[in-house]
């Protein structure tokens, strides 16, 4: 009995990981006659799995979908992989997936053998989550699933679309593909009225259905549709623009900026080029320095010029604030001031 009962979770979790088997095929994977198959497919059909059974040469066994989802089977690796995905999932941006992460991972959790769920727990305990501040909108998980949908069938969709000032507009468009970034989702389409490529945030999607009728899929933007997106959100958006030249390497920028902060191009293995913007010089001249790496501007010249001011006033404030004043601590001497201005020294400062 032990036998039977290994073997018909052995078949189940075959037909899970495949879309459909031979009998001959289900046999050889698990030892026995297609005869012992069959009458196996037929105990799984009475404990309620809808597994359908296609006739011919050329059919097989498939694992059909019913009114509630079977128990799935893992092995170690992926049930610690789905486990640690649920806990990270609360922050990618989809309203309410928090909550049915803590729901699905109570339940895994409950059938998880003694050593998975000690490395799980051990896992999150040992682990402190870094948020790239706070998540300031989501979008919900039907309307990503709507978008999909007409991705994937070729469907115009209608839509209704609030702009970063809130003025609403009505648009109609080709979707091609989501897109998702560490806190926000993305749809590009082919804006029908404006004959061109767009990028729209999710957030701000609100469909307008009945959706149709089907078009034939164009030609992409671009081959990378993540890069694209990415000069979209982190140049293309703003009213000024830059290049900079980051006096490291693309995967050592990488590793510091998010995708939003603008699109890294390799130079060599100590430089690359950062296209970013911003909503004015003065934010964009922040933006740069916040980064904390070594920089020098490339365009545009009137950023330079902001730099020279932003120096200036940091050295005139600095000069002002270093003299002794009651209370003040003993000066230090010229080579402790020089040791710490070389803790971060030319940080920032363009070249």
């Amino acid at each position: 009995m032990l036998e039977t009962s290994a073997r018909l979770l052995r078949l189940l979790s075959l037909l899970q990981t495949h879309r459909e088997w031979t009998g001959a095929d289900l046999a050889e994977r698990l030892g026995v006659t297609p005869r012992t198959v069959r009458r196996d497919v037929d105990r799984l059909r009475e404990l309620g799995y809808p597994v359908n059974a296609s006739p011919g040469t050329g059919g097989g066994y498939s694992l059909g979908a019913g009114a509630e989802l079977p128990p799935l089977l893992l092995d170690d690796e992926e049930a610690v992989a789905v486990a640690v995905g649920l806990r990270t999932a609360a922050g990618n941006g989809v309203e309410g997936i928090g909550e049915a992460s803590v729901r699905a991972l109570a339940k895994l959790e409950q059938v998880l053998p003694g050593r998975l769920r000690r490395r799980v727990n051990t896992l999150n305990e040992f682990t402190v989550s870094l948020l790239r501040g706070q998540q300031r909108s989501t979008v919900d998980p039907s309307v990503l699933t709507e978008l999909a949908a007409v991705c994937r069938d070729g469907e115009r969709l209608r839509f209704s679309y609030r702009d970063h000032e809130g003025a609403s507009s009505r648009r109609t468009v080709e979707p091609h593909r989501l897109v998702c970034t560490e806190r926000r989702w993305y749809l590009v389409a082919w804006d029908v009225d404006r004959a061109d490529w767009r990028t729209f945030r999710a957030d701000r999607i609100e469909p307008r259905p009945p959706h149709g009728p089907r078009f034939t899929p164009r030609t992409p933007p671009a081959e990378d549709l993540a890069a694209y997106v990415s000069r979209g959100i982190g140049q293309r958006a703003y009213a000024v623009h830059g290049v900079i030249r980051l006096l490291v390497s693309a995967e050592e920028a990488g590793q510091v900026l998010a995708p939003a902060d603008g699109v890294l191009e390799p130079v060599d293995a100590h430089s690359c080029l950062l296209h970013t913007g911003g909503v004015s010089l003065d934010v964009l001249l922040f933006h740069v320095l916040f980064m904390g790496l070594e920089f020098e501007v490339v365009e545009p010249p009137e950023l330079v010029e902001r730099i020279r001011d932003a120096r200036d006033l940091l050295a005139r404030a600095a000069q002002r604030s270093a003299g002794p004043g009651p209370g003040s601590a003993a000066p230090r001497s010229p080579d402790d001031a020089g040791r710490r201005r070389g803790t971060r020294s030319g940080s920032g400062a363009a070249r």
